[in-house]
């Protein structure tokens, strides 16, 4: 009996799989941050952020999107244009990996085996983590390691524009902003406790960071049956 239901969840996932419109790619633009550092333009890439791009095309007008980004986050005090910030003169710099999965809406249907263009706006929003090492600023004010590092989790709130180029290739544009649960990315909280007498800004308010660039991905597979979603 075990075997025969494992045979027939194969059948089911094979099923299943070939009956869905996927789509793979990349995206590449650059990475902004706002926090206790830096400078406070909601949308000023300054970075490079590249990564990797997997949708799950559950209808015409919504799919499910995983995304692995790797980025560049940046904070320069001299750039600000807050005057105390440019009399202190901090800057930071720190990698981040982030992992994001959530569902992605369109405003229009974006039905891909229909031919001719398709072009429509969209909204993303999920879950994201990033990893990232840890820093803090001495009383000095130099930015020094902490030799560890964390995850900060977040949610991305994403607005893009979509468009075929052929029947396999779609360009998208589009602007994402992470909220964190975390005040850690900038260096002005440090990670351990008995550093916390280094904490400086505004402690009520999480780090903020936004990618902004472009999409490229490529589609494939069957036909899809919209009717079960």
């Amino acid at each position: 009996m075990r075997h025969k239901i494992i045979v027939l969840l194969s059948f089911l996932i094979i099923g299943t799989t070939s009956a869905q419109i996927y789509e793979v790619g990349v995206f590449l633009g650059g990475s902004n941050f706002i926090g206790d550092v830096g400078a406070t333009t909601y949308i000023a890439p300054n970075n490079l952020a590249i990564g990797g791009i997997l949708k799950w095309n559950r209808s015409p007008r919504h799919a499910f999107r995983a995304s692995l980004t790797y980025a560049k986050l940046e904070g320069i005090d001299s750039k600000s244009s807050d005057n105390r910030r440019i009399a202190r003169n901090y800057s930071f710099e720190n990698d981040i990996v982030e992992l994001s999965a959530g569902m992605e809406f369109t405003f229009f249907d974006f039905d891909l085996h229909i031919t001719g263009n398709k072009t429509t706006p969209y909204l993303y929003t999920g879950i994201s983590v990033a990893h990232h090492d840890n820093y803090f600023f001495t009383a000095a004010g130099d930015y020094t390691s902490e030799n560890t590092s964390s995850w900060a989790y977040g949610i991305p709130i994403i607005f893009g524009i979509k468009t075929t180029i052929t029947n396999h290739i779609i360009l998208a544009g589009e602007v994402g902003a992470r909220y964190t649960f975390s005040d850690e990315l900038d260096g002005s909280v440090p990670d351990a406790d008995f550093r916390q007498n280094l904490s400086f800004g505004n402690t009520n308010s999480n780090d903020w960071y936004v990618f902004t660039g472009i999409t490229l991905t490529y589609t494939f597979g069957q036909r899809p049956c919209y009717c079960s979603y």
